[in-house]
């Protein structure tokens, strides 16, 4: 899965109707390329109704596109430079589908006499596997060493006090391994 990393998206362009088709070309690409394929369409069909208002009534048509991508949201920004284009003109019901599709939308006035048109849509949160708890997997570990000799027999019917005492029921054996001198029992 890619971490969210947010990003920005800036489009500078002349309105015309053969280019309304590319803008909406050009932002579904980008969105497609953030991993945002469930919000092409909403954001998309709102930049296009935008554009087409700006392309009949508007004189000046150079219009500026703006996308960032929070992580959460995206905000998507339209621009125009043109004074007298009012609500209005925008065609019947325009604003009314911008705001019934998106989670937020708004206009504000810029210092050159236009207009901005943003609105946002939220990103579904992105369905996870749930976590299953996985085995351990086997790791080799050293083996400790096996016991040079023979661990000491019970003896049948006295339970010995000590190691000591076990050590001394123990018959000796020489070097070359035939059986030696018995080593006493000696009491503590």
């Amino acid at each position: 899965m890619k971490t969210v990393v947010p990003c920005y998206y800036h489009l500078d362009v002349e309105v015309s109707p053969e280019r309304v088709e590319q803008v909406r070309r050009i932002l579904a690409a980008h969105l497609r390329y953030w991993n945002l394929d469930d919000l092409v369409e909403p954001v998309c069909d709102c930049a296009e109704v935008l554009l087409h208002t700006i392309d009949e009534h508007a004189a000046d048509k150079n219009t500026t596109i703006e996308m960032w991508w929070t992580g959460q949201h995206l905000i998507t920004a339209i621009a125009d430079n043109d004074a007298d284009l009012h609500a209005k003109y925008a065609q019947p019901g325009c604003l009314a589908h911008i705001a019934a599709v998106s989670d937020g939308w708004g206009c504000c006035a810029t210092g050159t006499g236009g207009k901005i048109i943003w609105f946002s849509r939220r990103a579904r949160a992105i369905e996870r596997a749930p976590l299953v708890p996985i085995r351990p997997a086997p790791s080799l570990r050293t083996a400790r060493p096996m016991p040079r000799e023979a661990p000491v027999p019970a003896l049948a019917g006295s339970a010995p006090t000590s190691l000591l005492t076990a050590a001394a029921d123990v018959g000796v054996r020489d070097p070359d391994g035939s059986p030696g001198a018995t080593v006493p029992r000696t009491s503590l």
